[in-house]
């Protein structure tokens, strides 16, 4: 393992419910490590800046990332579908190596990052064969509507339609319908914890199995400490990242409720057994933390994987950074490490429902 550039190994911690060493990562004074401050500084000159119309962010978006995202590792097959309409949003289902006549695998529903406003299969192709392999389960890539032609709900609504897609294709997907986890990273963090506290709240038969929040965006208020960090480093600016929620938000009277910042949910504790990463250089690190806590405190198995010398978006780029390729590991790990899952609930007590609605 690399240990230059400011990495080094820290000393095993136990965090989480495996009571199993945690891979944590030491910034060497203050500062990134050495390939995520190369990585950040060539992102910034092609990154989408607040002025830019809608198709000239998408266009830098994938400009600006598309030098750095991995080659595609080999997996079984990669296939794309549109569902009738009504009943779902298109998707890209990944078989992992090794799949072929397996008729009940795990799977993970995984919702793209880009701020609620970008992000294509393209770019996230290489990185959710990652995730099949090293997780052994079929990745279903949810192709959601985009704000601000689709504010919220819309991406929300996807979200639990495409749950409910795999949920009634499970057996020619050869799909376990009792291991479907729901996972995102950034603004699919934020549409992961979202919908998974939604199938909890209503009680429904769709619960995940697990969450996968990758430096999931949970707080749209940005009220923590980690908001207010200078903009020296990573590709989400303040601006930016005031611009994505306020397009996908469109103006929501009420930013803290739950559909739009799950860290602000009245009870978390029926969530499926969790896995939160996060970067320490990003401005969203303080919600991921928080949000770790909450579920600890409410007794849902989590484990917490800090790099504290990355940036945001650091998985999407393992074709320069080997951070993000350790880190696909590490989920991998940690995933496999959780307790199983509480049977599912019929009712928050009483079948009154814990959370508020919209």
């Amino acid at each position: 393992m690399r240990q230059d550039a400011g990495w080094k190994e820290a000393a095993p911690e136990t965090t989480g419910p495996s009571a199993e060493p945690r891979l944590a990562w030491q910034a060497r004074d203050g500062q990134p490590a050495a390939e995520a401050l190369q990585v950040s500084a060539q992102l910034a000159c092609r990154a989408p800046q607040p002025f830019d119309d809608i198709e000239e962010l998408r266009r830098r978006y994938e400009a600006c990332r598309k030098p750095f995202v991995p080659a595609r590792e080999a997996v079984d097959s990669v296939f794309h579908v549109h569902p009738r309409a009504g009943e779902g949003p298109p998707v890209s289902v990944i078989r992992p190596i090794a799949s072929v006549d397996r008729k009940s695998m795990s799977a993970i529903l995984f919702l793209h990052g880009g701020g609620w406003t970008a992000g294509t299969f393209e770019i996230y192709e290489p990185l959710c064969r990652q995730i099949a392999n090293a997780t052994d389960s079929i990745v279903v890539y949810v192709h959601y509507r985009l704000a601000p032609e689709h504010p919220f709900p819309a991406a929300f609504d996807d979200t639990r339609a495409a749950l409910r897609w795999v949920h009634a294709n499970r057996r020619w997907l050869g799909i376990d319908p009792d291991r479907i986890a729901l996972a995102g990273d950034g603004a699919g963090g934020n549409l992961a914890a979202a919908a998974c506290l939604a199938e909890c709240n209503e009680a429904t038969g769709y619960q995940p199995h697990r969450q996968i929040l990758l430096y999931p965006c949970l707080d749209m208020s940005a009220c923590m400490p980690s908001h207010k960090t200078p903009d020296a480093h990573g590709p989400l600016t303040a601006q930016m990242h005031r611009r994505y929620r306020q397009a996908y938000a469109a103006g929501h009277s009420k930013p803290g409720l739950w559909r739009l910042s799950p860290l602000f949910a009245y009870d978390v504790s029926r969530l499926p057994p969790s896995v939160i990463l996060y970067a320490g250089f990003d401005r969203l690190r303080d919600e991921a933390v928080a949000y770790a806590g909450r579920l600890q405190e409410s007794g849902v198995p989590v484990e917490s994987l800090g790099f504290a010398d990355m940036i945001h978006d650091f998985m999407l780029l393992g074709g320069a950074l080997a951070a993000a390729n350790v880190a696909v590991r590490r989920v991998a790990q940690a995933v496999a490490g959780l307790p199983a899952a509480k049977p599912r609930q019929k009712g928050f007590g009483s079948g009154t429902c814990a959370l508020p609605t919209i």
